[in-house]
């Protein structure tokens, strides 16, 4: 398994896109403060997604024929990591981007493809993803809301939660029981795109701890969807989801949670003019596990590229690496606890504060750690 992640370079192609997404990156960012660019993930910006679709970097695995930039996993790479780094706002196209484009390409129809695809290049069209539901967390098996066939197409009734970004998003694509029960597993579960604007939908936003609310329960009270809501082939939405899910977990998104924490503390650090071998050791671990980490990244986008889905390997990058992103706030807390003769930029503590805050769903969202633990056991033949 561990041979799977071999070294790779990006492709110098792909490297040269880093100016323009630092240039653009840097615009969305230069008025906003530490604490805000922290929120990279849950930073809702539409206008800024459309300005990243006018550029030409959204969509950039998509082949041109629908608005995409005909490019490989490796570009969207490069645009990712530089988004992350900056702290840019990249919450209203994050989804359809990298993960409703590429399904809704490979496994729906022409037609689905022709109308959702090109919008989602230009940053219109956004998505959220339906998965887990009350009761039954990272357990998707598990799902009970159900689709039943009408004379038209279908009709959904049932619940959702966790949904991400679902208050402001144009369509979901849920995961949903179109035949049997959750004592079938993974068998008669099917994959349809609702539109969130239809009749009999209900979306209650949930707030964390930050006080921020991103994430929503969406409740399906007898909605009417058309026969082309399906994607792909009814009863094959667990296989397609777990395609889906490589896409998901194998990204630099699972390093870069918490790394303006890290360069706030870092810019302290040098302002404090604090170099002691304490100091020192523990920026090199972070930088050890940082570099380790995008090195693993790199290689599952290789997998990525060759046309392979990393599935395992994806799973363990995202265990350690949502690792790495809980540790640091807690390191760097008892980092500044120990030198209280410092005198810090508040943004540094407004940062360290919601990043603490929000750490512990870095191991939930995409998948449990329990969960991804038991994807990683049966990839090695342990159970």
């Amino acid at each position: 398994m561990f041979e799977n992640f071999a070294y790779a370079d990006l492709p110098q192609d792909d490297e040269d896109l880093r100016p323009l997404v630092r240039q653009i990156a840097a615009d969305a960012v230069v008025d906003l403060p530490m604490d805000q660019r922290a929120r990279s993930w849950s930073g809702f910006d539409a206008a800024f997604s459309r300005k990243l679709g006018e550029a030409g970097l959204l969509g950039l695995t998509i082949p041109e024929q629908y608005g995409g930039g005909g490019r490989g996993p490796f570009a969207r790479f490069v645009v990712v990591e530089e988004l992350l780094a900056a702290g840019a706002p990249v919450a209203a196209h994050w989804i359809a981007d990298r993960q409703s484009a590429p399904l809704i390409l490979n496994f729906g129809t022409e037609e689905q493809r022709q109308f959702y695809i090109p919008r989602i290049c230009r940053g219109e069209a956004l998505f959220c993803i339906g998965m887990s539901e009350p009761g039954s967390g990272s357990d998707l098996a598990s799902v009970t809301t159900k689709a039943e066939r009408t004379k038209k197409g279908w009709r959904l009734n049932g619940q959702k939660i966790w949904t991400t970004n679902s208050l402001h998003s144009d369509y979901m694509i849920a995961l949903v029981r179109t035949s049997g029960g959750a004592e079938d597993r993974h068998k008669g579960l099917s994959q349809l795109i609702v539109d969130l604007k239809l009749p009999g939908i209900t979306i209650k936003p949930i707030s964390d701890l930050t006080g921020d609310a991103h994430f929503a329960e969406v409740f399906f009270d007898d909605v009417d969807l058309s026969a082309d809501a399906l994607i792909g082939e009814e009863g094959a939405g667990w296989k397609q989801v777990v395609a889906e899910l490589a896409f998901e977990r194998s990204g630099p998104e699972r390093i870069y949670s918490s790394i303006i924490l890290l360069d706030s503390w870092i810019a302290h650090l040098r302002e404090a003019g604090r170099s002691d071998d304490t100091t020192l050791s523990l920026v090199g671990e972070f930088m050890a596990r940082l570099a380790t980490l995008r090195g693993m990244s790199v290689a599952c986008t290789a997998l990525l590229a060759a046309g392979e889905s990393p599935v395992v390997e994806a799973s363990i990058i995202k265990d350690l690496g949502t690792s790495f992103e809980q540790d640091l706030p807690a390191a760097i807390a008892n980092d500044l606890a120990s030198h209280p003769d410092e005198s810090a930029n508040p943004e540094l503590y407004r940062t360290l504060q919601y990043v603490s805050h929000i750490a512990p769903s870095f191991s939930l969202r995409g998948g449990t750690r329990e969960i991804l633990r038991g994807i990683i056991a049966r990839g090695l033949g342990l159970r």
